[in-house]
């Protein structure tokens, strides 16, 4: 029998039924162990303090599902109910299947993990010509290029994976290479890409047919319209002035290997063990054990920040591995990672050693019980002292939307009235751009300049003060921003700044 920590091995001994691996559309839920009694009644409390709509959570261990169930509503106003195959777009998660393809490309000696990004991209370009020749797989992994992270280069606009890294050419170079930790989206956009490349599949058929499939994750995809067409989908929801309210789902695939994958709890504790078992599944080797480790290591230092240091200060050392955050929890190795995309939040974790695993997804973000839900269960499962982890992350929450709430109040109060822009409206309208980007309009219409770009990024201008205006995005889910127009000195408007876009020059009149 494999190796199970105290409390769920006394589980074992007496007789509690674990989940099988069958893949039927529903599953009778298990008697969950001693240690996770009470774990029901928490989730469902929790949820009502973070007002979350639906919610689902597994939690493994090498040889057994201990728990594998749904919570809440697939959306607010519905009746259809969460369950342990509703699928969630599981965002950054992504991130560790993409890192565990080029590990199988790795065993078969296919590619290294310190080949040139450019042997199997060549097309490939940043900014800076040295960090284009030195950049390496590894590198691409490990959020360690100091390139600009950018991300509405997919979030914002139409581009597919191909244009989206063209354009990866014009992301600046804001801290040196290789020293320091920098979040970077289209860099393991790049990195899947690289999987197309080497393997002669796209990231998306490799991961299907090479990890999906083998591991019998029947559900789980990484293309929007077939998580659509396979139904059973959890609706995103977002929070708008103290409220939680349904958002429209939109398609990201072109982030690719960042975070394009749709999965189920149920799926994902198929993935999770596969880790547990050190990369065996159903009987078959996917990954070489020495490939796992390599995944694991500690690439890249993390620095905690004060909220971190007081809710972990026995937490010696944060690191990025390959696709995961490895750092130490109650003496023990703990590999995580959390992802947002559509409103949707997800957290998965696992403790190699200690043969335990734990996923959680909600269909609403910004939230954190899902990392609450990992922290409440691992301890359970260690025998630790019990310790409310949604009470103190959601007290960290609420001091953060509070923050929000008066930097937005402050902002208000610092607008200058009685001001009026230099020009006539019509200056204003023209063709601005830049190389990352393209180029976008601001036009007069009726009266009132309008910012075209993108669908998202379509917005009214309302004048703020002077020659800055406020820029009411009309799609719900972006906002408002400011747009600040920059003229020479003779009064000729040359460019604007967008917060979302940067500098945008004015161009000549076409």
């Amino acid at each position: 029998m494999a190796y199970l920590p105290p409390s769920v091995r006394v589980a074992a001994c007496l007789g509690l039924l674990a989940l099988g691996l069958s893949s039927a559309p529903a599953h009778p839920q298990p008697l969950p162990p001693p240690a996770l009694r009470d774990l029901d009644g928490y989730v469902e409390a929790a949820m009502r303090d973070w007002q979350v709509p639906g919610l689902a959570l597994a939690v493994v261990t090498r040889d057994s599902v201990l728990y594998a169930r749904g919570y809440g509503v697939l959306e607010l106003g519905r009746p259809e109910r969460v369950n342990e195959h509703t699928l969630f777009s599981i965002a950054s998660t992504t991130k560790a299947m993409t890192a565990a393809a080029l590990g199988m490309l790795v065993d078969e000696g296919v590619l290294s993990w310190d080949d040139p990004v450019r042997k199997w991209l060549p097309e490939f370009e940043l900014s800076d010509p040295y960090v284009t020749r030195e950049l390496t797989v590894r590198d691409l992994l490990t959020h360690r290029t100091g390139v600009a992270r950018e991300d509405n280069l997919w979030l914002a606009t139409p581009f597919d994976r191909a244009e989206v890294l063209r354009r990866a050419r014009f992301l600046p170079q804001v801290a040196p290479f290789r020293a320091r930790y920098g979040y970077n989206n289209i860099l393991y956009l790049a990195a899947g890409e690289v999987v197309g490349r080497a393997s002669g599949l796209s990231w998306d058929d490799f991961l299907a047919r090479r990890l999906f499939a083998p591991l019998g994750m029947h559900r789980s995809t990484t293309r929007t319209a077939e998580a659509e067409a396979r139904g059973n989908v959890a609706s995103p929801h977002r929070r708008e002035g103290g409220e939680v309210k349904p958002a429209p789902r939109r398609n990201y695939d072109n982030v690719g290997g960042a975070g394009a994958a749709f999965s189920s709890v149920w799926d994902m504790a198929r993935w999770l063990q596969l880790h547990l078992n050190r990369g065996v599944a159903q009987g078959r080797r996917i990954l070489q054990e020495e490939t796992l480790e390599e995944m694991y290591a500690a690439h890249n230092p993390l620095r905690a920040d004060s909220v971190a240091r007081r809710m972990f200060p026995e937490t010696i050392f944060r690191a990025y591995a390959l696709g995961w955050n490895v750092q130490d929890y109650r003496g023990r190795r703990l590999l995580h990672h959390s992802g947002t995309l559509n409103y949707t939040r997800t957290h998965v974790g696992f403790m190699p050693e200690e043969g335990i695993g734990v996923v959680a997804i909600a269909n609403v973000s910004p939230c954190e019980l899902q990392l609450a839900l990992m922290y409440r269960i691992l301890d359970a499962l260690l025998g630790a002292e019990p310790k409310d982890w949604s009470a103190l992350y959601l007290e960290v929450s609420r001091r953060g939307w509070e923050r929000s709430a008066e930097e937005a109040r402050r902002l208000e109060e610092s607008r200058i009235t009685g001001t009026s822009p230099s020009l006539p409206l019509e200056a204003y309208a023209g063709t601005y751009g830049n190389d990352l980007y393209g180029d976008m309009k601001v036009e007069l219409e009726n009266g009132r300049l309008v910012f075209r770009n993108f669908e998202v990024y379509t917005g009214d201008l309302e004048h703020w003060h002077h020659d800055i205006f406020r820029i009411h995005w009309r799609h719900p889910d972006a906002g408002r921003s400011f747009a600040r127009f920059r003229l020479d000195e003779r009064g000729r408007i040359t460019g604007v700044e967008v917060n979302e876009y940067g500098e945008l020059r004015r161009r000549a009149n076409r």
